[in-house]
Protein backbone atom coordinates (compact mmCIF):
# COMPACT_ATOMS: atom_id res chain seq x y z
CA UNK A 1 0.00 0.00 0.00
CA UNK A 2 1.85 3.34 -1.21
CA UNK A 3 -0.58 5.93 0.53
CA UNK A 4 -3.43 6.36 3.47
CA UNK A 5 -6.22 8.89 2.08
CA UNK A 6 -6.99 11.57 4.71
CA UNK A 7 -10.15 10.71 6.88
CA UNK A 8 -11.92 13.18 5.07
CA UNK A 9 -11.78 11.66 2.05
CA UNK A 10 -12.85 8.25 3.91
CA UNK A 11 -16.57 9.71 4.74
CA UNK A 12 -16.76 11.04 0.86
CA UNK A 13 -16.12 7.58 -0.04
CA UNK A 14 -18.69 6.27 2.22
CA UNK A 15 -21.34 8.78 1.57
CA UNK A 16 -21.63 6.79 -1.65
CA UNK A 17 -23.13 4.50 0.44
CA UNK A 18 -23.82 0.96 1.15
CA UNK A 19 -27.16 0.63 1.82
CA UNK A 20 -28.10 -2.80 -0.29
CA UNK A 21 -24.78 -4.13 0.84
CA UNK A 22 -25.35 -6.08 4.10
CA UNK A 23 -22.48 -6.54 6.76
CA UNK A 24 -21.32 -8.99 5.18
CA UNK A 25 -23.59 -11.81 5.94
CA UNK A 26 -24.35 -15.59 5.08
CA UNK A 27 -28.36 -14.51 4.19
CA UNK A 28 -30.26 -12.24 1.80
CA UNK A 29 -32.35 -9.94 3.36
CA UNK A 30 -36.00 -11.22 3.03
CA UNK A 31 -37.29 -7.44 2.64
CA UNK A 32 -38.92 -6.72 -0.59
CA UNK A 33 -38.01 -2.97 -0.13
CA UNK A 34 -35.19 -1.94 -2.74
CA UNK A 35 -31.86 -0.56 -1.79
CA UNK A 36 -31.75 3.20 -1.29
CA UNK A 37 -28.22 3.92 -3.01
CA UNK A 38 -27.21 6.34 -5.41
CA UNK A 39 -28.24 5.89 -8.94
CA UNK A 40 -26.27 4.72 -11.51
CA UNK A 41 -26.82 7.34 -14.41
CA UNK A 42 -29.09 5.47 -17.21
CA UNK A 43 -26.97 6.41 -19.80
CA UNK A 44 -23.64 4.66 -18.76
CA UNK A 45 -21.64 2.96 -20.94
CA UNK A 46 -17.62 1.75 -20.15
CA UNK A 47 -14.66 3.18 -21.50
CA UNK A 48 -11.59 0.95 -22.64
CA UNK A 49 -8.40 1.55 -20.27
CA UNK A 50 -9.28 5.34 -19.34
CA UNK A 51 -8.68 6.57 -16.51
CA UNK A 52 -11.81 7.52 -14.88
CA UNK A 53 -11.59 10.86 -13.73
CA UNK A 54 -14.60 12.68 -15.14
CA UNK A 55 -15.99 16.21 -14.08
CA UNK A 56 -15.19 15.38 -10.85
CA UNK A 57 -13.58 18.28 -8.69
CA UNK A 58 -10.21 17.06 -7.32
CA UNK A 59 -9.55 17.12 -3.66
CA UNK A 60 -6.80 18.37 -1.99
CA UNK A 61 -4.77 14.37 -2.14
CA UNK A 62 -5.38 14.83 -5.81
CA UNK A 63 -3.04 17.47 -6.51
CA UNK A 64 -0.34 16.32 -4.32
CA UNK A 65 -0.82 13.04 -6.11
CA UNK A 66 -1.80 11.26 -3.41
CA UNK A 67 -4.39 9.21 -4.88
CA UNK A 68 -5.16 5.45 -4.52
CA UNK A 69 -5.13 3.70 -8.02
CA UNK A 70 -7.43 0.86 -8.72
CA UNK A 71 -7.58 -1.19 -11.74
CA UNK A 72 -10.66 -2.78 -12.04
CA UNK A 73 -10.99 -5.45 -14.70
CA UNK A 74 -14.73 -5.46 -15.71
CA UNK A 75 -16.66 -8.67 -17.65
CA UNK A 76 -18.15 -6.68 -19.87
CA UNK A 77 -21.47 -4.53 -20.68
CA UNK A 78 -23.94 -7.65 -21.69
CA UNK A 79 -26.52 -6.47 -19.75
CA UNK A 80 -28.38 -3.30 -18.12
CA UNK A 81 -27.33 -5.30 -14.79
CA UNK A 82 -23.40 -4.73 -15.84
CA UNK A 83 -23.58 -1.55 -16.65
CA UNK A 84 -24.91 -0.51 -13.51
CA UNK A 85 -22.26 -2.28 -11.89
CA UNK A 86 -19.67 -0.01 -13.99
CA UNK A 87 -21.22 2.69 -13.54
CA UNK A 88 -20.92 2.05 -9.85
CA UNK A 89 -17.27 1.47 -9.42
CA UNK A 90 -16.72 4.63 -11.51
CA UNK A 91 -18.89 7.05 -9.62
CA UNK A 92 -17.17 5.57 -6.54
CA UNK A 93 -13.79 5.65 -7.44
CA UNK A 94 -13.35 9.13 -8.42
CA UNK A 95 -10.29 11.82 -7.81
CA UNK A 96 -13.12 13.60 -5.57
CA UNK A 97 -13.09 10.18 -3.13
CA UNK A 98 -9.37 9.79 -3.36
CA UNK A 99 -9.11 7.42 -6.08
CA UNK A 100 -7.41 6.97 -10.03
CA UNK A 101 -9.72 4.47 -11.83
CA UNK A 102 -8.08 2.24 -14.63
CA UNK A 103 -10.92 0.91 -16.39
CA UNK A 104 -11.19 -2.37 -18.53
CA UNK A 105 -14.08 -3.84 -20.51
CA UNK A 106 -12.85 -7.61 -21.09
CA UNK A 107 -16.25 -7.32 -24.06
CA UNK A 108 -16.77 -11.08 -22.07
CA UNK A 109 -13.36 -12.69 -23.08
CA UNK A 110 -10.83 -14.28 -20.27
CA UNK A 111 -7.79 -13.69 -22.15
CA UNK A 112 -8.75 -9.99 -22.22
CA UNK A 113 -9.18 -9.64 -18.52
CA UNK A 114 -5.80 -11.29 -17.84
CA UNK A 115 -4.27 -9.14 -20.35
CA UNK A 116 -5.50 -6.30 -18.03
CA UNK A 117 -4.60 -7.98 -14.78
CA UNK A 118 -0.97 -7.61 -16.04
CA UNK A 119 -1.00 -4.59 -17.05
CA UNK A 120 -2.43 -3.30 -13.65
CA UNK A 121 0.60 -5.03 -12.57
CA UNK A 122 2.97 -3.20 -14.97
CA UNK A 123 1.51 -0.22 -13.85
CA UNK A 124 1.88 -0.45 -10.46
CA UNK A 125 -1.74 0.03 -9.11
CA UNK A 126 -2.23 -0.19 -5.66
CA UNK A 127 -5.21 -2.31 -5.89
CA UNK A 128 -6.88 -4.59 -8.68
CA UNK A 129 -10.06 -5.03 -8.94
CA UNK A 130 -11.77 -8.27 -11.05
CA UNK A 131 -15.47 -9.16 -12.04
CA UNK A 132 -13.89 -12.66 -13.46
CA UNK A 133 -15.83 -14.08 -16.54
CA UNK A 134 -15.57 -17.67 -15.50
CA UNK A 135 -14.40 -19.06 -12.45
CA UNK A 136 -11.19 -21.45 -13.15
CA UNK A 137 -7.99 -20.40 -14.98
CA UNK A 138 -6.78 -17.58 -12.82
CA UNK A 139 -4.24 -18.90 -10.88
CA UNK A 140 -1.10 -17.94 -12.94
CA UNK A 141 -1.98 -14.41 -13.10
CA UNK A 142 -2.92 -13.29 -9.26
CA UNK A 143 0.35 -14.91 -8.70
CA UNK A 144 2.27 -12.69 -10.41
CA UNK A 145 0.01 -9.87 -9.09
CA UNK A 146 0.51 -10.98 -4.85
CA UNK A 147 4.75 -11.46 -5.92
CA UNK A 148 3.75 -7.59 -6.78
CA UNK A 149 2.35 -6.77 -3.37
CA UNK A 150 -1.06 -5.54 -5.12
CA UNK A 151 -3.95 -6.91 -3.27
CA UNK A 152 -6.70 -8.39 -5.65
CA UNK A 153 -10.60 -8.03 -4.69
CA UNK A 154 -13.38 -9.75 -6.46
CA UNK A 155 -16.60 -8.47 -7.54
CA UNK A 156 -19.59 -10.40 -8.27
CA UNK A 157 -18.24 -13.92 -9.47
CA UNK A 158 -16.23 -15.84 -7.72
CA UNK A 159 -12.73 -17.28 -8.99
CA UNK A 160 -12.14 -21.15 -7.98
CA UNK A 161 -8.41 -21.08 -6.86
CA UNK A 162 -6.34 -23.76 -4.72
CA UNK A 163 -4.79 -20.90 -2.60
CA UNK A 164 -7.48 -18.30 -1.33
CA UNK A 165 -4.93 -15.76 -0.09
CA UNK A 166 -4.35 -14.93 -3.90
CA UNK A 167 -7.45 -12.80 -3.62
CA UNK A 168 -8.49 -10.62 -0.16
CA UNK A 169 -12.18 -10.64 -0.52
CA UNK A 170 -15.23 -11.28 -2.98
CA UNK A 171 -17.95 -9.21 -2.87
CA UNK A 172 -21.36 -10.16 -4.30
CA UNK A 173 -24.37 -12.00 -4.16
CA UNK A 174 -25.26 -15.37 -3.16
CA UNK A 175 -26.03 -16.43 -6.28
CA UNK A 176 -27.23 -20.29 -4.46
CA UNK A 177 -29.47 -18.59 -2.28
CA UNK A 178 -31.17 -16.47 -5.23
CA UNK A 179 -31.72 -19.60 -6.92
CA UNK A 180 -33.37 -21.54 -4.18
CA UNK A 181 -35.74 -18.41 -3.51
CA UNK A 182 -36.50 -18.65 -6.84
CA UNK A 183 -37.68 -22.15 -6.70
CA UNK A 184 -39.88 -20.97 -3.32
CA UNK A 185 -41.49 -18.36 -5.07
CA UNK A 186 -42.41 -20.93 -7.72
CA UNK A 187 -43.67 -22.82 -5.21
CA UNK A 188 -46.21 -21.00 -3.56
CA UNK A 189 -47.11 -19.13 -6.98
CA UNK A 190 -48.28 -22.15 -8.46
CA UNK A 191 -49.67 -22.78 -5.21
CA UNK A 192 -51.78 -19.90 -4.67
CA UNK A 193 -52.64 -20.45 -8.78
CA UNK A 194 -54.38 -24.39 -7.82
CA UNK A 195 -51.19 -25.58 -9.47
CA UNK A 196 -49.21 -26.91 -6.90
CA UNK A 197 -49.88 -30.57 -7.35
CA UNK A 198 -49.75 -29.93 -11.35
CA UNK A 199 -46.94 -31.62 -13.60
CA UNK A 200 -45.24 -28.58 -14.42
CA UNK A 201 -42.73 -28.49 -17.25
CA UNK A 202 -39.65 -26.01 -17.09
CA UNK A 203 -37.08 -24.96 -19.69
CA UNK A 204 -34.12 -22.34 -18.32
CA UNK A 205 -32.17 -20.30 -20.27
CA UNK A 206 -29.15 -20.24 -18.57
CA UNK A 207 -26.41 -17.25 -18.30
CA UNK A 208 -22.86 -17.80 -19.51
CA UNK A 209 -21.40 -21.44 -19.20
CA UNK A 210 -19.43 -21.42 -16.39
CA UNK A 211 -20.06 -17.51 -14.69
CA UNK A 212 -21.35 -17.52 -10.55
CA UNK A 213 -24.18 -16.42 -11.44
CA UNK A 214 -24.92 -19.13 -13.82
CA UNK A 215 -23.55 -21.76 -11.55
CA UNK A 216 -24.96 -20.67 -8.57
CA UNK A 217 -28.39 -19.76 -9.79
CA UNK A 218 -28.43 -23.24 -11.86
CA UNK A 219 -27.60 -25.40 -8.38
CA UNK A 220 -30.24 -22.97 -6.18
CA UNK A 221 -32.95 -24.05 -8.56
CA UNK A 222 -31.57 -27.25 -9.09
CA UNK A 223 -31.78 -27.72 -4.77
CA UNK A 224 -35.84 -26.87 -5.35
CA UNK A 225 -36.45 -28.98 -8.23
CA UNK A 226 -35.42 -31.84 -6.53
CA UNK A 227 -38.13 -31.26 -3.66
CA UNK A 228 -40.85 -31.12 -5.99
CA UNK A 229 -41.56 -34.89 -8.21
CA UNK A 230 -43.96 -32.82 -10.20
CA UNK A 231 -41.76 -30.51 -11.65
CA UNK A 232 -39.55 -31.85 -14.97
CA UNK A 233 -36.93 -29.71 -16.17
CA UNK A 234 -37.19 -29.76 -20.27
CA UNK A 235 -34.21 -28.41 -21.36
CA UNK A 236 -31.22 -25.90 -20.45
CA UNK A 237 -29.20 -23.84 -22.32
CA UNK A 238 -27.00 -20.43 -22.13
CA UNK A 239 -28.74 -17.63 -22.80
CA UNK A 240 -25.12 -15.77 -22.18
CA UNK A 241 -26.84 -13.05 -20.39
CA UNK A 242 -27.89 -11.54 -23.62
CA UNK A 243 -31.47 -10.35 -24.92
CA UNK A 244 -30.48 -11.48 -28.08
CA UNK A 245 -28.81 -14.95 -27.46
CA UNK A 246 -32.07 -15.46 -25.00
CA UNK A 247 -34.59 -14.98 -27.82
CA UNK A 248 -32.80 -17.29 -29.91
CA UNK A 249 -32.92 -19.82 -26.79
CA UNK A 250 -36.31 -19.54 -26.23
CA UNK A 251 -37.25 -19.68 -30.17
CA UNK A 252 -35.39 -22.81 -30.10
CA UNK A 253 -37.25 -24.14 -27.13
CA UNK A 254 -40.60 -23.32 -28.72
CA UNK A 255 -40.12 -25.52 -31.86
CA UNK A 256 -39.39 -28.75 -29.63
CA UNK A 257 -42.01 -28.72 -26.58
CA UNK A 258 -45.51 -27.89 -27.31
CA UNK A 259 -46.14 -27.56 -23.43
CA UNK A 260 -43.68 -25.10 -21.25
CA UNK A 261 -45.27 -23.88 -18.18
CA UNK A 262 -42.59 -22.08 -16.71
CA UNK A 263 -39.30 -20.47 -18.26
CA UNK A 264 -36.36 -19.56 -16.33
CA UNK A 265 -33.72 -17.02 -17.68
CA UNK A 266 -31.03 -16.15 -15.28
CA UNK A 267 -30.72 -12.45 -16.34
CA UNK A 268 -33.70 -10.20 -16.91
CA UNK A 269 -32.19 -8.97 -20.26
CA UNK A 270 -32.38 -12.86 -21.72
CA UNK A 271 -36.13 -12.70 -20.04
CA UNK A 272 -36.83 -9.74 -22.65
CA UNK A 273 -35.36 -11.94 -25.48
CA UNK A 274 -37.81 -15.06 -24.47
CA UNK A 275 -40.70 -12.75 -23.87
CA UNK A 276 -40.28 -11.50 -27.61
CA UNK A 277 -39.82 -15.08 -28.43
CA UNK A 278 -43.29 -16.26 -26.97
CA UNK A 279 -45.11 -13.34 -28.51
CA UNK A 280 -43.78 -14.09 -32.07
CA UNK A 281 -44.49 -18.13 -31.78
CA UNK A 282 -48.71 -16.58 -31.04
CA UNK A 283 -48.24 -17.24 -27.04
CA UNK A 284 -48.57 -15.56 -24.25
CA UNK A 285 -46.81 -14.74 -20.55
CA UNK A 286 -47.04 -13.28 -17.35
CA UNK A 287 -49.62 -13.25 -14.52
CA UNK A 288 -52.42 -13.95 -17.37
CA UNK A 289 -50.90 -15.86 -20.06
CA UNK A 290 -50.04 -19.48 -21.02
CA UNK A 291 -46.11 -19.09 -19.78
CA UNK A 292 -44.79 -18.07 -16.59
CA UNK A 293 -41.65 -16.16 -16.90
CA UNK A 294 -39.35 -15.27 -14.44
CA UNK A 295 -35.76 -13.49 -14.35
CA UNK A 296 -32.23 -12.57 -12.03
CA UNK A 297 -31.30 -9.03 -11.50
CA UNK A 298 -33.89 -6.68 -10.84
CA UNK A 299 -32.79 -3.95 -13.40
CA UNK A 300 -35.46 -1.36 -14.23
CA UNK A 301 -36.66 -2.67 -17.28
CA UNK A 302 -37.74 -5.94 -15.37
CA UNK A 303 -40.30 -3.71 -13.34
CA UNK A 304 -41.46 -2.22 -16.70
CA UNK A 305 -41.97 -5.67 -18.33
CA UNK A 306 -43.78 -6.70 -14.68
CA UNK A 307 -45.97 -3.94 -14.78
CA UNK A 308 -46.83 -4.59 -18.49
CA UNK A 309 -47.74 -7.90 -17.51
CA UNK A 310 -45.41 -9.95 -19.21
CA UNK A 311 -42.59 -11.11 -16.60
CA UNK A 312 -43.87 -12.43 -13.26
CA UNK A 313 -41.18 -11.89 -10.76
CA UNK A 314 -37.29 -10.83 -10.69
CA UNK A 315 -35.01 -11.86 -8.12
CA UNK A 316 -32.50 -9.10 -6.97
CA UNK A 317 -28.84 -9.16 -7.86
CA UNK A 318 -27.22 -5.75 -6.31
CA UNK A 319 -25.28 -4.57 -8.66
CA UNK A 320 -24.17 -1.50 -6.75
CA UNK A 321 -20.45 -3.03 -5.43
CA UNK A 322 -18.17 -0.37 -6.06
CA UNK A 323 -18.84 1.78 -2.30
CA UNK A 324 -18.01 -1.93 -0.74
CA UNK A 325 -15.68 -2.62 -2.61
CA UNK A 326 -14.06 0.89 -1.02
CA UNK A 327 -14.94 -0.26 2.12
CA UNK A 328 -13.15 -2.87 1.54
CA UNK A 329 -9.50 -0.98 0.64
CA UNK A 330 -10.10 1.85 2.98
CA UNK A 331 -10.06 -1.18 5.76
CA UNK A 332 -6.62 -2.63 4.00
CA UNK A 333 -5.34 0.77 3.79
CA UNK A 334 -5.73 0.94 7.73
CA UNK A 335 -3.94 -2.30 7.97
CA UNK A 336 -7.32 -4.02 9.22
CA UNK A 337 -8.19 -7.39 8.02
CA UNK A 338 -11.89 -8.02 6.38
CA UNK A 339 -14.21 -10.66 5.76
CA UNK A 340 -13.67 -13.23 2.65
CA UNK A 341 -17.03 -13.50 1.75
CA UNK A 342 -19.28 -10.04 1.57
CA UNK A 343 -22.78 -10.58 0.11
CA UNK A 344 -24.85 -7.65 -0.68
CA UNK A 345 -28.34 -7.28 0.65
CA UNK A 346 -31.31 -8.88 -2.11
CA UNK A 347 -34.56 -9.30 -2.53
CA UNK A 348 -37.29 -10.57 -4.66
CA UNK A 349 -40.14 -8.63 -6.79
CA UNK A 350 -43.25 -10.00 -8.39
CA UNK A 351 -46.66 -8.52 -9.98
CA UNK A 352 -48.20 -8.45 -6.60
CA UNK A 353 -46.56 -5.82 -5.25
CA UNK A 354 -46.48 -1.84 -5.81
CA UNK A 355 -44.28 -1.76 -8.68
CA UNK A 356 -44.74 1.58 -10.09
CA UNK A 357 -44.06 3.05 -6.28
CA UNK A 358 -40.82 0.69 -6.18
CA UNK A 359 -40.11 1.30 -9.53
CA UNK A 360 -40.30 5.21 -8.87
CA UNK A 361 -37.36 5.20 -6.45
CA UNK A 362 -35.24 2.22 -8.16
CA UNK A 363 -31.65 3.47 -8.08
CA UNK A 364 -30.95 0.75 -10.84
Amino acid sequence: MKRKVLSALLIAAMTVATVGCGGGGQEAADTQAPAETEAPADDAAPADDAAEADDAAPAETAASGDLITVGYAQVGAESDWRTANTESFKSTFTEENGYKLIFDDAQQKQENQIKAIRSFIQQEVDYIVVAPVVETGWETVLEEAKEAGIPVILSDRMMEVSDDTLYEAWVGGNFVKEGETCGDWLAKYLEEQGRGEEEINIVTIQGTIGASAQVGRTEGMANKLAEHSNWKMLDMQSGEFTQAKGQEVMESFLKSYDDIDVVICENDNEAFGAIDAIKAAGKTCGPDGDIIVVSFDSVKAAFESMIAGDLNATFECNPLHGPRVAEIIQKLEAGETVDKIQYVDEAYFDTSMDLESILAERAY
